[in-house]
């Protein structure tokens, strides 16, 4: 990583443990009733969106998919309105009608999860392609699974992307697990850079269990694109260490697969790195913050309310 500061590790750390603490809290919420649909965790992952969003500018638009919530928290969405969408309430950021799944702050460009397998996709080439006929250097950035790339949409969208030479970053969070279904038995071609390569598109694979290369490789890529040379796809070696949502058994990944890839924790990983650098960064003083917003989420939440029955048409388009 290029030289680590003891500021910059605080606001890295931080941003991992907000991520990690606030889905740990949902996953308990979860079991007691008080969050419901469905909620997939991002606990394992967490290194991608707190190295990749510093590097990407206040003006530069967003798209991710349902597992979302540390891109939302990371790209400044208050994790109070996080929280509150996650219990339906009216004070979320999405007044309670998009849930886990669809996070959503226009006022920052996240422009939402999306629930569909490479659905943010098409939409990203849209956002990138408004800004290249505006001749902007704003850029696009969007998250998606290992699982979207064996999808029709982004070989469209690479295609596009690539022909027309967009300020598109496409952002792939290889897990390995599609689902229940592991990389090998969905795609014939696992090496997800040949395949963006093949439309011409640069493309690098990085370790997303280490911030600090998710960070420098973000930057180079954000530089590339901005400066006008095209898309580019990045691809983030990363695990969920949590079943991919909270309706799933988990019975298709050996345990000491899991067990392995847990030993890789990026938090741990990183602390590791900050103790040997000698840094001065106060770790059970980020705990206790973390702890201190969390609580203050949860309360928050807890004290929303609810859409009333009479308003529940509102912004509906057509009705019968």
């Amino acid at each position: 990583m290029t030289r680590l500061t003891a500021d910059t590790a605080h606001s890295l750390l931080t941003q991992m443990l907000r991520i990690r603490r606030f889905e740990e809290a949902c996953a308990q919420l979860y079991g007691a009733g008080k969050i419901r649909g469905f909620l997939h965790l991002y606990i394992g992952e967490e290194a991608i969106a707190a190295g990749a969003m510093p590097a990407l500018r206040g003006d530069d638009s967003v798209l991710a998919t349902y597992r979302e919530h540390g891109h939302a928290l990371a790209r400044g969405v208050p994790m109070n309105a996080v929280m509150a969408e996650m219990f339906g309430k009216r004070e979320g950021c999405c007044r309670g009608r998009g849930g886990s799944m669809h996070l959503f702050d226009a006022g920052r460009r996240f422009f939402g999860g999306n629930a569909i397998v490479a659905g943010a996709l098409p939409m990203a080439v849209g956002f990138a392609l408004a800004e290249k006929l505006k001749h902007t250097d704003r850029i696009t950035a969007c998250f998606f699974g290992e699982g979207a790339v064996a999808e029709g949409e982004f070989h469209e969208s690479a295609n596009l992307a690539a022909l027309w030479r967009l300020p598109l970053l496409l952002l792939c969070e290889n897990n390995l697990y599609a689902m229940g279904t592991a990389l090998a038995r969905s795609e014939s071609e696992t090496d997800l850079c040949a395949k963006a390569r093949s439309y011409g598109i640069s493309a690098v694979s990085v370790d997303g269990m280490n911030v600090g290369a998710v960070s420098d490789a973000m930057r180079h890529a954000v530089a590339h694109v901005r400066s006008g040379e095209g898309p580019m796809f990045v691809e983030f070696r990363t695990y969920r260490f949590r079943a991919h949502s909270m309706f799933d058994p988990d019975l298709y990944r050996d345990k000491a697969e899991v067990e392995a890839w847990r030993q890789r924790c990026p938090i741990a990983a990183f602390q590791h790195h900050i103790d040997a650098l000698g840094l001065a960064v106060d770790t059970t003083a980020i705990e206790h913050e973390v702890a201190t917003e969390v609580a203050a989420a949860i309360t928050f939440a807890e004290a929303g309310t609810l859409e009333p029955v009479d308003e529940l048409t509102q912004d509906v388009v057509a009705q019968d």
